[in-house]
């Protein structure tokens, strides 16, 4: 099992979901915190009238062959949209504990 984190601008997370369920992924579970705010790479999304964009953020737990689609979803997503700030980070899950 593998647990997703990710963090994107929340101008892509229609166009997530749109690829998520063109591959078939639509059933995945996950929680989503709908706005996020910080600093990375692409700069800060603080959702005020000095840096306006905001960030969501997704949590999903999975099977690995399942995360390797997802990660594939979010890697076309960066091709498409490669200065809106996507980050997937990508976790082993000990079960049993």
């Amino acid at each position: 099992m593998v647990r997703l984190e990710m963090i994107a601008n929340r101008s892509v997370e229609g166009d997530f979901f749109d690829l998520m369920c063109k591959r078939g992924l639509g059933e995945i579970y996950y929680t989503k915190v709908p706005v996020v705010f910080g600093v990375g790479d692409s700069g800060p999304r603080q959702g005020d009238h000095v840096w306006p964009e905001e960030n969501f953020l997704l949590l999903m737990y999975c099977q690995e062959d399942i995360a390797d689609q997802l990660t594939d979803v979010v890697l076309e997503l960066k091709r498409v949209f490669p200065d809106e700030g996507i980050k997937l980070f990508r976790v082993p899950v000990l079960e049993g504990c």
